[in-house]
């Protein structure tokens, strides 16, 4: 049987900013279907990885999209397969929750061409599904913040794409929401036949939701595995310099913080 071409590849990623080198030779894989969580400490070149597997940021190395170089995909095709969703996300002033989940459609449209009522279709499903539709018409500045990132993954959500890229999506979110926003990706996830990687900063919702874990730390993957292989005492010791003790519930880490006396 032939194996599937995964989903990402990317191959000795390397990204430099200003400078700065911010990531040094990363390899990434991630299936069809699979949730990949990236975790590391402040600075670790997290959402810069996201950036390079989109395309957003000059990188040298390989990436590779459905089996396609990300570098050769103009902007429109690129939009039809991926679908990210920034930490803070661009706003335009006054604009509403329907018609920001309809930017999602944009790359379907025809230059110097309207929405059709199909895109209408997909935009009031989103809505539903998302429960938003009773804030169709309210602007995006007159929500709360576990509203707004249901916004944010409703545009993505709109443009139909096989592939979802999510920044630290619920940091800064109560729990309640990130439970919300999670269980509503995973959904999603299996209805959809998404393929989820995400960048993500709490330890323990990461052990709760992620297939697959990478700690990135000072530009480099430092460990890829299950949760309970990369989430351990010994690993975030040594690399977030933290005191915690790991334990198992329903087979997934749980990371509780220990007091320094």
């Amino acid at each position: 049987m032939t194996t599937p071409e995964p989903v990402v590849t990317a191959r000795d990623l390397r990204v430099e900013l200003g400078g700065n080198r911010i990531l040094h030779g990363v390899d990434l894989t991630v299936a069809a279907g699979e949730w990949v969580a990236v975790i590391g400490p402040n600075g670790a070149g997290k959402s810069t990885l996201l950036n390079a597997v989109s395309g957003l940021v000059p990188a040298t190395g390989a990436v590779r999209l459905f089996g396609r170089d990300v570098r050769r995909m103009r902007h429109r095709e690129r939009a039809r397969v991926l679908a990210s969703v920034a930490q803070s996300p661009v706003v335009p002033a006054g604009i509403t929750v329907s018609d920001y989940v309809l930017l999602g459609r944009t790359p379907y449209l025809p230059r110097l061409g309207r929405e059709s009522a199909a895109d209408l279709d997909v935009v009031r499903e989103v809505l539903v599904r998302l429960e938003l539709l009773d804030f169709a018409d309210r602007t995006l500045r007159t929500l709360s913040g576990g509203e707004l990132q249901r916004v944010f993954l409703g545009r993505a959500l709109a443009q139909e794409t096989r592939l979802l890229l999510l920044d630290e999506p619920t940091s800064a979110l109560d729990i309640g929401h990130q439970q919300d926003v999670l269980d509503l990706v995973d959904a999603l996830r299996r209805d959809r036949a998404l393929t989820v990687l995400t960048t993500m900063h709490d330890l323990s919702i990461t052990g709760a939701y992620a297939d697959r874990v990478v700690l990135l730390a000072g530009g480099r993957v430092v460990a890829s595995g299950t949760p309970r292989e990369v989430i351990t005492e010994d690993v975030l010791a040594t690399h977030y310099e933290a005191r915690v003790r790991v334990v198992d519930v329903d087979d997934r880490p749980v990371v509780v913080p220990i007091r320094k006396r």
